[in-house]
């Protein structure tokens, strides 16, 4: 069942619509039942060489068949209120082929850009400094795909992707699903992460944890952004 939080979009005239929805986890058994029994928090631990693992926040997403809408060229990094050592663990639900791409070497770039909404492809806000911070007017990937070095990979149920919550990553520009497209994604921290507000395009989802008693400077590590591996685990 959806959350308050779930989303479904129609853009273009499509036929079908893309639906998204977060912070699901604690609502829904077979995910909260994945989160703390795979092994993705172990492969996330590796990968970022870290001693502790925290769920930052989980969501699902559907592209119905037919949805002209679909991801715009972001990175996660500045859509919400949370600065560290992060990684995105994306999960098909059935085959897809080369459903989301990616701008290699971009989390290297030290670079902030502008939140886009999914609902229009607009950025969230004119480009400016945030806490010391620049966030950049959004880069347009499909306008000059040639400029960018892109990856794409065909992937099975079964498959998983995992990347640095800093990755330019996006759909392909003139995909069409004919088929309806599932996927579950998480967001995992490594010890080092904390709280770090951003603009006010980020305040409704800092509502969100904010209502658990969490404010600016805090790291990630609670009830509501569960432990999921420590270094003890492999002792």
């Amino acid at each position: 069942m959806p959350s308050p939080r779930f989303e479904a979009r129609d853009l273009e005239g499509g036929k079908g619509r893309y639906c998204e929805d977060f912070w699901v986890w604690s609502l829904i058994p077979e995910f909260e039942t994945f989160v703390r029994s795979s092994p993705a928090a172990n492969i996330a631990a590796q990968l970022m060489c870290a001693k502790r693992i925290n769920l930052v926040m989980d969501n699902w997403f559907v592209r119905e068949a037919g949805a002209k809408c679909g991801a715009p060229w972001h990175h996660d990094i500045s859509y919400f209120d949370f600065e560290g050592t992060m990684g995105v663990l994306w999960i098909p639900l059935e085959n897809q082929n080369s459903s989301i791409e990616f701008v290699r070497g971009s989390h290297l770039w030290n670079r902030l850009f502008m939140r886009v909404w999914f609902k229009d492809h607009q950025p969230a806000a004119p480009s400016q400094w945030v806490n010391g911070k620049l966030y950049e007017e959004p880069i347009d990937v499909n306008a000059d795909r040639n400029k960018f070095d892109i990856l794409s990979f065909d992937m099975a149920e079964g498959d998983c992707l995992f990347f640095d919550i800093r990755t330019l990553h996006g759909s392909p520009a003139t995909a069409v699903p004919k088929q309806s497209q599932s996927r579950y994604t998480l967001r995992l921290a490594s010890e080092d992460a904390r709280i770090q507000y951003r603009g006010d395009w980020a305040k409704a989802e800092r509502r969100i944890f904010e209502e658990f008693g969490h404010r600016d400077g805090d790291e990630l590590n609670s009830d509501f952004f569960p432990a999921l591996w420590t270094a003890s685990d492999t002792g």
